[in-house]
C-alpha cells in the first residue's frame, strides 16, 4: 500500500441519490474528509425531501446536478459528462470510500492501460463485516492476464468501483433502458467486448451502511427484470433460453417475481430490437460466472 498522503487529483467521486437526505449528507461529510480531497459530483434524482437544497447549503464546493426527474443509474452518466479526471469512483448515498483507497485505485490503474475498473472490498456497517458478495469477487472463477492486480471479474458493483473515465465513455455508460438494479452487468459485458479488463482489488475498501429507506422488494423486481433483459440483449439464443428457464424454475414464486417477469416481457420489443449477442469467447466467460453465482448467498434475489 502506498504511503503517500495529501490531495490526489486523479479521481472524481460521483454519487447518485433520491430522497435520502440525511444518509447522503453523512456520506458527503465522509467524502469531504478523505485525504485525497477528490472532486465530488452529486446527481439528485428529483428528490422531494430537500436533498438538493441541503447539498447546496452544506457542500457548496461539490458539483450538484438536478436533472429534474429520476434518472436512476443514468444519473451517473450525466455526472461523468462533467468529469475531467482520468478516473471516476462511484458510490451510493449509503456507501463511502475508505481513506487512501482512491489513491491506491489510481495507482493500480495508472500502469495498466487496458484495465477499466477495480472493485473494492465491501464492509457492512455498523459492524464492519464483509459483505456476502466479497467471497464471490475474491474467488472469481475467471482467468485473466498476469498483470491484473487481483482476480479477473466479469462484472462489478458500481457503489464500490473506480473506473477509467475513457473506458466508461467508450462503452456508452449505463444503458438507459435498464434504469437501475443490476445495471452494471450490461456495461461490464460491453467493456469486456471492447477488450477492457475488470479486477477485484481487496486492498481497496468501501463501507456500506444500508439505507433504512431501501425498498428491497422493488430492488428485487428491478434486479430480476434487468437480469432477463441483459440475458436477451447479449447472450446467444440457446444460453438465453437456458438462463430464462433456470430463472423461471428457481426464483421465488411470489408477486415480486411475477411483476419482474411481466415487466421483462413488456420490454421485449425494444430488447429484441437492440439484441447483439456476444462472441463465443465472451459467452464462455459469462457462462462460467453464471455457474459460480448459483450458490452465492449474495444472489438469492434471482434464485
Amino acid at each position: 500500500m502506498t504511503t503517500r498522503t495529501g490531495p490526489d487529483d486523479r479521481t472524481t467521486v460521483v454519487v447518485i441519490t433520491h430522497n435520502r437526505r440525511e444518509e447522503l449528507l453523512r456520506t458527503l461529510g465522509l467524502l469531504r474528509r478523505l485525504p485525497e480531497r477528490p472532486p465530488v459530483i452529486v446527481t439528485d434524482n428529483a428528490s422531494t425531501d430537500g436533498t438538493a437544497e441541503a447539498v447546496a447549503r452544506n457542500f457548496p464546493e461539490m458539483t450538484l446536478l438536478r436533472p429534474g426527474r429520476n434518472l436512476g443509474a443514468i444519473g451517473r452518466n450525466l455526472a461523468v459528462q462533467r468529469v475531467r479526471t482520468p478516473y471516476v469512483a462511484f458510490c451510493d448515498d449509503d456507501t463511502w470510500w475508505a481513506p487512501g483507497s482512491l489513491r491506491r485505485a489510481a495507482d493500480l490503474l495508472d500502469p495498466r492501460p487496458r484495465l477499466a475498473a477495480v472493485t473494492a472490498r465491501i464492509l457492512v456497517e455498523p459492524g464492519g463485516t464483509e459483505d456476502p458478495v466479497v467471497p464471490e469477487l475474491r474467488d472469481s472463477p475467471l482467468t485473466g492476464p498476469d498483470w491484473l492486480p487481483g482476480p479477473a471479474l466479469g462484472s462489478f458493483l458500481a457503489a464500490a468501483t473506480v473506473l477509467r473515465t475513457e473506458a466508461f465513455r467508450a462503452a456508452g455508460g449505463f444503458h438507459p433502458g435498464l434504469w437501475l438494479g443490476g445495471e452494471e452487468e450490461l456495461l461490464a459485458c460491453d467493456l469486456q467486448r471492447q477488450g477492457w479488463w475488470l479486477a477485484y482489488a481487496g486492498e481497496l475498501t468501501v463501507h456500506h451502511h444500508a439505507s433504512r429507506l431501501r425498498d428491497s422488494t422493488a430492488r428485487r423486481v428491478l434486479g430480476l427484470r434487468n437480469t432477463l433483459w441483459f440475458t436477451w440483449l447479449r447472450r446467444p439464443l440457446l444460453p438465453a433460453l437456458r438462463r430464462t428457464g433456470h430463472l423461471i424454475r428457481t426464483v421465488p414464486r411470489d408477486a415480486a417475481s411475477a411483476r419482474a417477469f411481466a415487466h421483462a416481457t413488456a420490454g421485449l420489443p425494444w430488447v429484441l430490437r437492440q439484441r447483439d449477442p456476444v462472441p463465443p469467447d465472451l459467452e464462455r466467460r459469462i457462462a462460467t460466472l453464471e455457474r459460480a453465482r448459483r450458490d452465492s448467498p449474495a444472489r438469492r434475489y434471482v434464485g
